[in-house]
């Protein structure tokens, strides 16, 4: 029986969970298989193997990698590159975060004109495009949906960023097969999380965001429990300025 424990420490931080719960079925890329969650040991059945009044159950789940918030290791993309269980948990993890917004914009690419003025350098770099609401709906896999030029990608490597986020279907325009985003990111061993929601609940900048994947040999894509990490002081004194992309582009 589970007990109901005392009342919450105070904390000096709020975490923000920015990724989606993995369900049976769900689809997150249109022409792969939804997760398919089963029972391996059921309750009923483990009460043949424990003492009276004690059981445990185990789950089994089959699914492709590329399923809710996932990240992209190297190995994703190139078969010399790191796998997820070569990456270094300095690139994964207490990242110091910064958040572009771009909701609703007419242009769906993200460009250089909207990050060059930015530093980026040694943090993740998260694009908060809004495409998240159309999660498991047709709209969100329409091909219409935000994602980031070839040439901001490049120039977002060559200022240093340690990893690169989006809320939208795909960091790359799908109607381009080079994938020019994926391609330059992880050439350069900056880890890319896609399908991120919620990043309106992040600040623009003054957090730290976690991303870490299960480490599996000879993978290179995992679904993560990606959050930020908030600081209440910062908030509390006005310590947090929004960022905005320019009005044109």
């Amino acid at each position: 029986m589970i007990k109901q424990t005392g009342q919450a420490p105070a904390r000096d931080y709020e975490l923000i969970d920015v990724c989606h719960t993995v369900e049976a079925g769900m689809i997150t890329y249109k022409g792969l298989p939804g997760p398919v969650i089963t029972d391996h040991l059921t309750r009923a059945e483990s009460r043949k193997v424990y003492a009276l009044g004690t059981e445990f159950h185990i789950g089994k789940i089959e699914m492709v990698a590329n399923t809710g918030t996932y990240l992209d290791s190297p190995f994703h993309r190139y078969a010399e590159g790191d796998d997820l269980a070569g990456l270094d948990l300095y690139s994964l993890a207490n990242l110091e975060g910064i958040v572009l917004r771009k909701v609703g914009a007419s242009d769906r690419g993200i460009s250089v004109a909207d990050v060059k003025h930015l530093d980026v350098e040694d943090k993740a770099v998260l694009f908060h495009t809004g495409w998240d609401m159309r999660w498991r709906t047709e709209a969100y896999a329409d091909g219409m949906h935000p994602f980031l030029t070839g040439a901001a990608a490049e120039f977002l490597a060559e200022a240093g960023a340690a990893l690169v986020g989006i809320d939208s279907y795909n960091i790359d325009d799908t109607a381009d097969g080079r994938r020019p985003a994926h391609s330059i990111l992880l050439a350069r061993r900056i880890p890319v999380v896609e399908h991120l929601c919620g990043l309106g609940e992040l600040p623009d900048q003054g957090f730290k965001f976690f991303a870490v994947p299960v480490k599996v040999k000879s993978f290179g894509t995992f679904p993560v429990r990606a959050f930020g990490l908030v600081p209440k002081y910062q908030v509390a004194r006005g310590l947090i300025t929004r960022i905005e992309f320019p009005e044109t582009l």
